[in-house]
């Protein structure tokens, strides 16, 4: 079972595949589930540089809706008896009451690695309204994805792509 499921994932995270194993590999890394969406996006760019923005927008959209269903755990979570966060308490109820202080804005951090994800799903605990966080989600991990094309570009000369 483990080595068809590294299989398929080696698979999808071939940049010749195309954008949809870049969708696919940016949900799954948005999830609690331990991918990085960057190098596939990374590998990607380097071999198809002239398809960026087509590229970004996959990537953006994959990222955030897996964002989305960590929002939708988290917020479901909360309501059921046996939580899978297994927290205490009252660290709950301070990290809750922490990040309604800074609300649904702390989400243009979800892109951060480790802790990015675990915040979509404290979003949805803490119910933090669900539309302005996904408008969060999407502007934090969109900039991420444009900052990593932005510096491949220059570093290559290659920036007229995008203009031309």
């Amino acid at each position: 079972m483990e080595s068809s499921i590294q299989a398929f994932l080696q698979a999808i995270s071939m940049p010749w595949v195309g954008l949809t194993s870049i969708g696919i590999m940016s949900f799954l890394a948005a999830t609690l589930l331990p991918f990085s969406s960057e190098a596939v996006f990374f590998a990607y760019l380097v071999e198809f540089p002239e398809k960026v923005l087509p590229l970004i927008v996959v990537a953006s959209v994959g990222n955030t809706l897996g964002g989305i269903v960590n929002w939708h755990i988290g917020y479901f979570a909360k309501n059921t008896k046996d939580s899978i966060l297994h927290a205490n308490p009252t660290q709950t109820s301070k990290l809750s009451a922490y990040l309604r202080q800074l609300g649904s804005k702390s989400l243009l951090f979800s892109w951060v690695p480790i802790v990015g994800d675990p915040l979509t799903v404290f979003a949805g605990w803490s119910k933090l309204p669900f539309w302005p966080c996904c408008i969060y989600m999407m502007i934090g991990k969109t900039l991420r994805y444009i900052f990593i094309a932005f510096v491949y570009l220059i570093s290559n000369n290659s920036l007229g792509i995008i203009f031309s």
